[in-house]
């Protein structure tokens, strides 16, 4: 019964750092993304002039871009380009922009996979990648000269991980190495509300004055859709923006009921010293528990394996 619920589940990533690698969705989509990366590079130096990945500018018979076959930009979804909401997860401007991205999706993705499931998880990437890119190019429709062009990389999924993780775990604290040298250690729905708010702010700014090409309005779209996709379609939950995070529940099976020779002690124990504790596993995670309430939940696996 125990095992049942998502958030018991004993996470298949138990260090930090690489040891105990193996083969996950979120080992194989980084792997997808590196060799991606070499292709676009060697396909760029063997043809310069094709547009199968990036577009190019055209000058006659009027200045317009050309929009590549794989990169997203407005042009190429009026051409009906739709795949590259997708294919544009995949692909990546530069090494630094490959290497920042793919470390979000690695520290925040194992755990979550782990959490959600395969397919839940592969649901939240791609949604929050394809939703960051229809609000890049909504931008691009309202402003083309301030955010048009083409718009490539993992940053909207990346940043929808981070939404969803600190909407399932928002009291978890976080170390972060700020321009990779100072430590700072914050809380999970803190490091939401700053992306938040320096995208928003970055944003507005780009309206105002020239600001370097980082897709603001994408990494909304995927914090937004990290948000809406724990607390709307896992957890269930339709009356606001506020409230209690609990594991949806339709996706945690109804605990069976006792039959009646079972003993009464059996239903106390249950009722009064699992059900807190599963709670607390549900608003803090499991590794906020205890040496001692790790020991009651062995012992209500042992108990219910005999029943």
């Amino acid at each position: 019964m125990l095992d049942d619920r998502d958030y018991m589940r004993q996470p298949e990533y138990r260090d930090p750092m690489f040891r105990g690698f193996h083969w996950s969705w979120t080992v194989i989509l980084l792997l997808a993304y590196a060799a991606i990366y070499l292709t676009e590079l060697v396909v760029g130096k063997a043809f310069p002039d094709s547009n199968f990945f990036f577009g190019h500018i055209a000058i006659q018979p009027t200045v317009q871009l050309v929009p590549g076959y794989m990169a997203l930009s407005l042009e190429g979804l009026q051409k009906g380009y739709l795949w590259q909401l997708v294919t544009y997860q995949f692909m990546h401007a530069g090494f630094l922009h490959l290497f920042l991205n793919s470390w979000a999706i690695y520290v925040f993705g194992r755990e979550l996979e782990s959490t959600l499931g395969a397919r839940r998880y592969l649901a939240l990437v791609f949604s929050s990648g394809i939703v960051g890119g229809v609000f890049q190019v909504l931008s691009a429709l309202l402003a083309p000269g301030l955010f048009g062009g083409e718009v490539v990389g993992a940053s909207a999924c990346a940043f929808g991980l981070v939404a969803a993780y600190a909407t399932l775990f928002p009291e978890r604290e976080l170390t972060l190495l700020i321009f990779f040298v100072f430590p700072a250690t914050v809380r999970a729905r803190v490091l939401l509300m700053v992306s938040v708010a320096l995208a928003v702010a970055a944003l507005v700014l780009g309206i105002f004055v020239k600001t370097d090409n980082v897709a603001n309005a994408a990494h909304l779209g995927g914090m937004a859709m990290g948000w809406f996709f724990v607390r709307k379609i896992l957890q269930g939950n339709w009356t606001g923006l506020s409230g209690a995070m609990r594991p949806a529940e339709a996706s945690q099976p109804r605990r069976p009921k006792l039959e009646p020779s079972e003993s009464k002690g059996d239903t106390e124990f249950l009722e009064g010293q699992v059900d807190p504790i599963l709670d607390k596993i549900s608003a803090h995670g499991i590794g906020s528990l205890t040496a001692r309430e790790r020991e009651i939940l062995e012992a209500a696996r042992k108990k219910m394996s005999r029943t």
